[in-house]
């Protein structure tokens, strides 16, 4: 029996579960997936948004301003890279200025310090491949960048170091409602039993939501398409560049990512298939249009990889924070749009809070929330890369070129909280496999090396779960 079971394993379920790891409790996240950030938490922009954009009073507002002030704080205790880059969205008309004057003022209504809006000779100082069209520009000094599926892996390790439970491959298929909690049951028949549920299960939450008969919210998917260039390029800006925001979204962006590379992205697409992760010709070249109206001269030769996340909001038109009407054991957080990861650590504050104050817990004398950074061997200096070696001798082998990742930082990887099963799982805590040639040197030796640690045959080994085998069979 547990005391709170999580649904989903994105960024708001992984920071959730550390922020109840603070308190002496039970906990198990469960995720459908084979690993933690596998949806929307895996393919996004990876911006901290300042917080202007959000209308006064929302929840949007509230969470953005404050989850802005916690994300530098959360990600250095995590070891994740966090980069206060600021951003920019710029005008092109005179009423385009007005529209940023406008969101200057709601930013400020919602707490946000230093905002300013530029004139165009400013914006060429600050961002010279800043379009020559641009008249102005509104100055977000507090915004930044992460890795959204950093923080997320991050987060629900340093959950399970202090004793949380990760369940993989545990799609929620029903729910029972019982006079001590829920029985949480899954597509495989495996069942779980919980005092408390918190429904993170973002394009689905309101597919679980209904599941105990709460049908107060519909969650709909946005498909967004997002063009990756490489680390040559990651220069070409400094600031996030966004267009001024409508119905639709914040729209087409151009910002340099944590790690050094250019994003180029997303489009905007409502979908009624939200299996449909799929790229198309027709969205990337919107991408690049509209990117090349942002700015000017991208290098879009130097692009290595593109890719679509989906993008869950709701009929409220606002985040979804609360108990269930049905039962206050039973808590939603939906319909999590942007600026959702900038709002996560601020709303597992708030969730883990709520789920305290229901249930009862003391404090956990015992928590500690930090975590080593897996992938900094690149960074040390000769010396220290020397006697690293001396002492672990795999960590002069390099294995992935491109990103110069080591042999000795994946058997560490290997070893620790959650542990991944899969090429991609590597990719995305070691950025192994993530460089200019995407995995063609060194996919085999990952492979190799997995198949050796958990002691299966290549034709055992999946991409990244399910059914997507990398190998049929040996030719020789």
């Amino acid at each position: 029996m547990y005391d709170a079971a999580i649904i989903g394993c994105g960024v708001i379920g992984a920071l959730t579960a550390r922020e109840l790891a603070r308190y002496k409790l039970n906990i198990c996240v469960l995720e459908a997936r084979s690993d933690a950030a596998m949806g929307a938490s895996g393919a996004n922009s990876g911006i901290a948004h300042a917080g202007f954009d959000a209308p006064e009073g929302s929840l949007k507002a509230l969470y953005n301003a404050r989850g802005n002030k916690m994300m530098p704080g959360v990600c250095r205790e995590l070891g994740v890279t966090y980069r206060n880059n600021g951003s920019l969205v710029l005008a092109f008309s005179a009423e385009e200025l007005q529209v940023l004057n406008k969101l200057s003022r709601r930013g400020r209504a919602n707490g946000v310090r230093d905002l300013e809006v530029i004139d165009q000779a400013r914006l060429r100082g600050l961002e010279p491949n800043a379009s020559d069209a641009a008249v102005g520009a509104l100055w977000a000094k507090t915004g930044g960048i992460v890795s959204p599926y950093s923080l997320t892996i991050a987060a629900i390790g340093n959950a399970m170091d202090n004793g949380a439970e990760l369940k993989t491959d545990f799609e929620t298929a029903a729910i029972e409602r019982g006079k001590k909690g829920f029985n949480v049951i899954s597509s495989r028949g495996d069942r779980i039993q919980s005092e408390l549920v918190v429904n993170c299960a973002g394009i689905y939450a309101d597919k679980v939501a209904g599941m105990i008969g709460d049908i107060s919210f519909k969650i709909g998917a946005r498909k967004g398409e997002y063009i990756l260039l490489d680390r040559e390029s990651g220069g070409h800006v400094t600031r996030t560049l966004f267009t001024c925001p409508n119905a639709a979204g914040k729209g087409v962006l151009v910002s340099p990512t944590a790690d050094g590379n250019l994003l180029i992205g997303p489009t905007s697409l409502m979908i009624t298939d939200k299996t449909d992760n799929s790229t198309s010709r027709e969205g990337l070249e919107q991408a690049m249009e509209k990117a090349r109206r942002l700015c000017k001269n991208i290098p879009f030769y130097n692009t290595i990889t593109s890719f679509c996340g989906i993008r869950a909001y709701s009929d409220r038109h606002d985040f979804v924070v609360e108990p269930s009407r049905i039962d206050r054991r039973f808590f939603n957080v939906a319909g999590i749009e942007s600026p959702g990861l900038t709002s996560a650590p601020a709303i597992a504050e708030y969730t883990a809070k709520a789920v305290v104050g229901e249930i009862g817990a003391k404090t956990n004398p015992d928590f500690n929330g930090t975590r080593k950074s897996a992938h900094c061997f690149k960074d040390l200096s000769i010396e220290e890369k020397n006697e690293i070696i001396r002492q672990h001798p795999a960590y002069g082998e390099i294995v992935c070129r491109c990103e110069a990742v080591t042999l000795g930082e994946i058997l560490f990887e290997l070893e620790r909280h959650p542990v991944p099963k899969t090429p991609d799982g590597l990719k995305r805590r070691l950025r192994v496999g993530m460089g200019r040639c995407q995995g063609g040197f060194c996919q085999p030796s990952v492979v190799d090396v997995l198949c050796k640690r958990f002691n299966i045959s290549y034709e055992q080994i999946t991409k990244c779960g399910g059914g997507s085998h990398l190998f049929t069979g040996k030719t020789k």
